[in-house]
């Protein structure tokens, strides 16, 4: 993705086929007294300002808002909640190296990050480290490396129902270059992440451009996706999928106090979406216990569009207040709403506190059920739960400890605790661990705890 997005992939946490998401919290905004960039009258950026207004146009007249909750892959049972912990557990480091509202053209600070993240819910335990590493190149040209890993043990429901406990590694690595030049930044991306039986690899670009005295940021991304899904234990089993993402943004200081920031995205998918591992059940009277599994069967396509809304008020001495608003929308039928709301608050000179609340809220797709009332009941059939109706709500608290202003190795540097609880309740996917009869079973719920402790030093 552009800039630093390459370095997790996706600044969200959302369900793939299986789309959750929790979106990166919004950072401290900087004003435009914050520095005085020179005034330009290139006629390259008068040019970039009519193709955004076009562009805008185009998407407001062409497109359906929606609120992307999709990452750029689609893979088996533990997927959903891979992408939370990976995608959770890096929002707080993103915060720091990609805020989600635009600030006044500048390199991204030299720096290197140390990550620790671990995810424990719902009979999966996901942990591992990361490393960033962010150098400049003259006055103009930032370079960032990342290397990510998830360890995952998994017996998730869908595990402890058609197969057994597993364990797997995924390896990922990233670089990212940004380019400045005058009020313009233009960004570019690679990523590729390995694991036994998925292989993905992402392409990105980016643009942003400051107008009106700094005041307005605007800005603009495509990345695109070529994964491999297989299947272990079935080497004749190879899929493709491609995905595209497009994406445009505006962000705007209104006063000294307040920054919003507006984004619409577009994901278009194509090719294998499904999981390879998981089945759906139906009526089965011949069956002992009265249902039969077969294989899921998804559409080869699928396009998802979003808006969101996001905006910081600062509060002088009592902090400041950030919150979110973000509608999702697919041509699968799902339609989701996600609110957050966060406050931030400095103690003494060293320390800032956090606070934060997430609710999700989200319909089930069409060809989605729990039971099918026969085998082959329709053309697509899909049982993951992610697909389902479910809400989930996020508590979280965190803390970050500033220090070394005096040390001579490095500029500053910072520690930072961030522990967020997930409740996720489903409608309409029921627990077959559980007593009951056929499509009466209990409704599955799980709660997770989301962990992330990491270092940033600036040089």
């Amino acid at each position: 993705m552009a800039g630093d997005v390459a370095f997790f992939a996706i600044a969200s946490l959302a369900p793939c086929s299986n789309r959750h998401v929790l979106c990166v919290r919004s950072g401290p905004a900087r004003g435009a007294a914050s520095h005085s960039p020179k005034k330009s009258t290139s006629p390259a950026i008068s040019i970039f300002q009519w193709v955004v207004f076009y562009a805008l146009t185009f998407l407001a007249s062409a497109k359906k808002p929606g609120a992307i909750e999709a990452p750029i892959n689609s893979k088996f049972e533990s997927n959903s909640v891979k992408s939370t912990c990976f995608l959770v557990a890096a929002s707080l480091l993103l915060l720091s190296v990609v805020p989600v509202i635009a600030t006044a053209a500048v390199l991204p600070e030299e720096r290197v990050d140390l990550l620790y993240h671990r995810y424990d819910g719902g009979g999966v335990e996901v942990d591992g480290p990361s490393v960033l590493v962010r150098k400049n190149v003259g006055d103009s040209v930032s370079v960032g490396l990342n290397y990510y890993v998830d360890n995952v043990t998994s017996a998730s429901i869908d595990v402890v129902v058609s197969a057994s406990e597993y364990t797997e590694e995924r390896d990922e690595y990233s670089i990212n270059v940004d380019y400045l030049r005058q009020k313009t930044t233009m960004s570019v991306g690679y990523t590729k992440s390995d694991e036994s039986d998925y292989t993905a690899e992402t392409w990105s670009m980016g643009i942003a451009q400051d107008m009106f005295g700094d005041l307005t940021t605007v800005s603009m991304g495509f990345a695109y996706g070529d994964n491999t899904v297989e299947q272990n234990g079935n080497p004749d089993f190879k899929e493709d999928t491609e995905v595209r993402s497009y994406r445009i943004g505006l962000s705007q200081i209104f006063t000294k106090n307040l920054i919003m920031a507006f984004t619409f995205e577009t994901i278009s998918d194509e090719g294998y979406l499904n999981n390879p591992y998981r089945s759906v059940r139906y009526v089965d009277g011949g069956s002992a216990v009265g249902y039969s599994f077969q294989q899921e069967v998804y559409p080869r396509t699928r396009t998802s569009n979003a808006v969101a809304v996001r905006g910081n008020y600062f509060l002088s001495q009592y902090g400041a207040v950030n919150a979110g608003l973000r509608y999702f929308e697919d041509n699968w039928g799902i339609e989701a709403m996600t609110y957050e709301l966060g406050y931030t608050i400095p103690y003494e000179e060293d320390w800032i506190l956090e606070a934060r609340f997430r609710y999700h809220d989200q319909d089930k797709a069409d060809f989605y059920s729990d039971l099918f009332p026969f085998r082959d009941a329709q053309n697509y059939l899909a049982r993951d739960k992610e697909l389902g109706k479910f809400t989930s709500t996020t508590l979280g608290l965190g803390g970050s400890y500033e220090f070394g202003r005096s040390w001579s190795m490095i500029d500053r540097g910072s520690l930072n605790l961030h522990v967020d609880y997930i409740y996720f309740d489903y409608d309409d996917f029921r627990d077959l661990t559980g007593s009951g009869a056929v499509g009466d079973e209990p409704l599955y719920d799980f709660d997770a705890t989301v962990t992330r402790l990491f270092a940033s030093f600036w040089f």
